[in-house]
């Protein structure tokens, strides 16, 4: 039988790896037939589980096609992303993979992951709902078994919340809407040290900016723990 039939299927081994055939991949990943197979032919996907003619795929290689697209939103080439998954198959340090993941010279750190070590990171949170907002938001990025969040910092962080009972989903659809107002702040620093001083100088002089949004942001947030005292402080006024 060929590879395009039209039924996925559960494997009988003991991790219960749901497997696709060509055409169902493609429709999970929301891109054509013969995408997936450009892709296969330019070594973007690990080869599939061969029986007999059928290829068998599975939720891994759902996760790199996710990976794809969410790279070329970015605006990475399909060469760049042959080199990320170089980087993955090699295990390149992950100093350059935050490179090749376009956090160019942020001081993130991008932490290399197994997924058992992601799944304690987040408590049963780990599903394939989070997984996928969290590579459209570019914290992640996936090959096979290998995963690199982005930033130490923000996995920290995302973690620590979730320990402490906030949903991940939650902490995902916070960090979207931070990354609005984030960029829009960026946006703001550069054109002010480039209108004043000069593009180069944007780089060596970031930690002011980022000194100032920190002082804000503290300063908010206290303003808010503030009015909420005063208004927990108000007396009730007497019901009629």
């Amino acid at each position: 039988m060929a590879d395009n039939e039209t039924e996925a299927r559960t494997t009988t081994v003991p991790s219960a790896v749901r497997e696709y055939r060509t055409e169902e991949l493609a429709e999970a990943a929301g891109i054509p037939v013969r995408t997936l197979r450009f892709y296969r032919e330019r070594k973007l996907l690990p080869p599939p589980r061969r029986e007999g003619r059928i290829a068998w795929y599975d939720d891994h290689h759902l996760a790199r096609l996710r990976t794809i697209a969410g790279l070329l939103e970015r605006g990475h080439t399909l060469g760049g992303i042959a080199e990320l998954t170089a980087a993955f198959e090699n295990g390149r340090d992950v100093g350059q993979l935050g490179e090749l993941l376009g956090i160019g010279w942020s001081e993130e750190t991008p932490v290399r992951l197994s997924p058992e070590a992601l799944a304690d990171y987040f408590e049963g949170e780990v599903t394939p709902e989070n997984l996928a907002a969290s590579l459209d938001l570019g914290y992640l990025a996936t090959d096979g078994d290998a995963i690199v969040h982005v930033s130490r910092r923000l996995l920290d962080v995302s973690s620590a919340l979730v320990r402490e009972g906030v949903p991940l989903a939650a902490v995902l659809e916070t960090g979207r809407r931070v990354r609005e107002h984030a960029d829009a702040m960026a946006a703001l620093f550069t054109e002010l040290i480039s209108t004043h001083i000069a593009d180069e100088a944007v780089a060596r002089l970031r930690p002011l900016a980022k000194s100032v949004v920190e002082a804000e942001l503290t300063m908010a947030m206290d303003r808010l723990h503030q009015q909420r005292e005063q208004r927990e402080q108000r007396p009730q006024t007497p019901s009629s």
